[in-house]
């Protein structure tokens, strides 16, 4: 927090994975999971902060593993946004049943009957109204991963930062930790260096995104519980992707 004990960051966007969505599951929506998620969120909301929220959908569905079994890549891209759908009602319900917390999904294509339309000033509404917005459904356009829908509705609604989560993973490494236990851990690492090294933070078009528009990137663990508090407190959590080191 800073000195007068406001949070280091007014609004953020938060990306989720679907992965962490499915818990211990191989697959699909496991409850305890989708709680834990919403529970990280209204962590961020008691702190007075204004949290966007772009979710994934690979724990349900996975575009590029249907093209590669010969489904037309346009129409696996429209069933993947329709899975990040699904992970976002049920984030929703979680938030607002089991943590009260006033929440907006709002979609990149149009299914009125359940989320509002992705309007960029009402979104911004209403975060200034102290509700949480879900982004679901990526871009609204094939070809374009839930990574760039994330950088982008960052950069649309203002965002002060964009928080990557990961899970039992705690930042950038130069390889995988998992294989290589020696592996280099990155404290921070620039937006070029991150593109040149293919470190996968992220794909090439929203690490793009984020650079030209220097927006700050920190890849973290969300499964250690109090990670993104300390975050917005300030403290130095994870990864971070930005254009210079800050200064200590």
């Amino acid at each position: 927090m800073s000195a007068d004990g406001r949070p280091a960051y007014r609004r953020v966007l938060l990306k989720l994975s679907g992965e962490s969505f499915k818990g211990t599951r191989g697959y699909g929506i496991d409850q305890e999971a989708v709680d834990y998620n919403a529970n990280q969120i209204k962590m961020l909301h008691d702190l007075g902060v204004e949290v966007g929220v772009v979710v994934g959908g690979g724990n349900i569905w996975r575009g590029s593993q249907a093209q590669l079994e010969g489904m037309d890549r346009v129409s696996a891209d429209y069933a993947g946004m329709l899975a990040t759908v699904i992970n976002a009602m049920s984030l929703q319900d979680a938030l607002e049943r089991r943590y009260s917390v006033n929440t907006r999904t709002q979609t990149g294509i149009t299914l009125q009957q359940i989320a509002e339309p992705y309007i960029r000033r009402r979104a911004v509404r209403h975060l200034e109204k102290g509700r949480v917005v879900i982004f679901a459904a990526g871009t609204g356009n094939p070809y374009m991963t839930t990574d760039t829908a994330a950088a982008l509705r960052a950069m649309e609604i203002e965002a002060d930062i964009l928080l990557m989560a990961k899970y039992n993973v705690d930042g950038i490494y130069a390889t995988d930790p998992r294989k290589d236990p020696t592996a280099k851990r990155y404290d921070f690492i620039s937006y070029r260096d991150a593109m040149d090294q293919r470190l996968g933070v992220m794909d090439a078009t929203a690490l793009s995104l984020c650079m030209e528009h220097q927006l700050p990137i920190v890849v973290f663990d969300l499964s250690v519980p109090d990670n993104i508090a300390r975050i917005i407190r300030g403290e130095r959590i994870g990864s971070l992707v930005a254009e210079s080191a800050p200064v200590t």
